[in-house]
């Protein structure tokens, strides 16, 4: 069964008991106030090889992914209850409305995810459409002593009143200093630690609550969605590593103090991404987005690849000439798998295929199940039809869509195969002229060739 790596416990851990036919797992998702990068995408890849490693061990998966759509500020270090929204800042930005700007990223995203064959959630809950739930959980949390009311209409969570705060992160309550940027502690908190659930404000995008009129803080919102749609045992929580601290921490505390108990049985992040050698964010001008790994002419799906060569709890160095080998080798593997379907299927090699499945069951070790993966496509004992079966099989943990090119050569001319890859490739990088030439060439091969919004189809002027 699947083990992977706890940042609570500090160890690898069997996800899911022997003989469970379960899990339920929550995955933090985007803050849609703009397009997602290469960098946020590598997270969401951890919680779908999850989700595709354990149904292969038919394990039903439940799945739900939050988007967030309002309480998350542009300064989330709570020094300024009145701060602006993060969907509120870019709405002024682009002279759109808040709601349209959050559906139009929300609609980007899963796009995005979609190209990356990412399986959707079953549960997607918007913040903004949940915040009755929000409401009542910080209601809650007051009544049982964990949070406290101020005059202004603030409502903060009493960090003292959960003792195992920090065990995510290590980051304990008698070691946590206040923020370098505060002149004081905050006289409104009884801690300088206490965080905020509900800030006053007559903004747009703001609710009336017993409390007066405002919005929620951010880590609120993902306790009362997890509660709501996976309930009080939530089996695994993924997220990317900076979600760790305060975040995740905070989210325990609130889900665990509202409940009683331990609500998260394991907590697993993803690392981060650098793109040649720099983090990738906007403050440093290095944001790669899925559109500009196309518009380069490359497959999306070779960033899916690309990201498998790293184990997901190791810091990964994107560049571009990663980019260009994966979508060489995707190619590669297509083509192999389109060839091997012409010969008789035969059983898959069993241990072969058996070591690669356990590589991902070993704390998703990507790395070596690409690496078992090419000494099986490069093994001239195994038949063409064992290996068809065997490369048809992991891919629905790979996601890669390997038998994309099965049945497109048949009836081919020579030469015009190579052709159509080509026009493929000048299409997505726009090049029209070398497009328009390479359709000529084909048109004289008897390969006849139209442009339609899924992509470009061919037949034989014989079919």
């Amino acid at each position: 069964m699947l083990r992977l790596y706890d940042t609570r416990n500090r160890q690898v851990q069997q996800i899911v008991p022997d003989g469970a036919r379960s899990l339920r797992m929550y995955t933090c998702g985007p803050t849609v106030y703009r397009y997602a990068h290469v960098g946020n995408l590598r997270s969401y890849l951890l919680s779908d090889l999850i989700r595709r490693v354990s149904e292969r061990q038919r394990v039903r998966v439940v799945v739900c992914r939050n988007i967030t759509d309002v309480g998350h500020l542009v300064d989330d270090t709570e020094l300024d209850p009145a701060g602006e929204d993060k969907v509120l800042a870019q709405a002024r930005a682009e002279g759109r409305t808040a709601l349209e700007i959050a559906r139009f990223y929300e609609d980007a995203f899963l796009a995005d995810a979609a190209a990356l064959n990412m399986r959707p959630p079953e549960h997607s809950p918007r913040a903004s459409e949940t915040m009755d739930t929000t409401i009542e959980l910080i209601a809650k949390l007051i009544g049982k002593g964990h949070a406290y009311a101020v005059p202004d209409g603030s409502v903060f969570f009493d960090a003292a009143s959960f003792p195992t705060y920090g065990e995510i992160s290590g980051n304990r309550l008698d070691q946590l200093r206040p923020g370098h940027r505060t002149e004081g502690v905050d006289p409104r908190k009884r801690f300088h630690a206490d965080w905020a659930l509900w800030k006053p404000s007559d903004r747009e995008l703001t609710w009336e609550t017993p409390w007066g009129r405002g919005f929620p803080g951010w880590h609120i919102e993902c306790s009362a969605m997890a509660l709501k749609f996976l309930g009080e045992h939530i089996d695994l929580h993924t997220g990317g590593i900076d979600l760790r601290f305060p975040h995740h921490e905070d989210e325990r505390a609130q889900s665990d103090s509202a409940a009683g108990h331990e609500v998260v049985k394991h907590w697993v992040h993803g690392e981060h991404l650098l793109f040649d050698g720099r983090k990738m964010s906007k403050s440093t001008g290095n944001v790669v987005l899925l559109r500009d790994v196309v518009d380069e002419g490359l497959d999306p799906l070779a960033v899916r690849l690309a990201f498998m060569e790293h184990r997901y709890r190791q810091q990964m160095n994107l560049t571009w000439d990663t980019l260009r080998a994966a979508d060489k080798t995707l190619r590669r593997w297509r083509s192999r798998v389109a060839e091997w379907s012409e010969f008789p299927s035969r059983p898959m090699p069993a241990d072969q295929v058996s070591l690669i499945e356990a590589a991902f069951d070993d704390d998703l070790d990507t790395p070596l199940a690409l690496r078992l993966l090419r000494e099986l496509e490069r093994d001239d004992s195994t038949a063409p039809g064992s290996r068809l079966e065997a490369f048809l099989h992991l891919d629905q943990i790979l996601g890669l869509d390997l038998s994309l090119d099965i049945g497109r050569s048949r009836n081919l001319p020579a030469g015009a195969a190579e052709l159509l890859e080509q026009r493929e490739r000048a299409r997505e990088a726009r090049d029209w002229p070398t497009a328009d030439r390479l359709r000529d060439e084909l048109a004289a091969l008897g390969v006849k060739v139209a442009d339609t919004p899924e992509g470009q189809t061919w037949s034989t002027f014989w079919d």
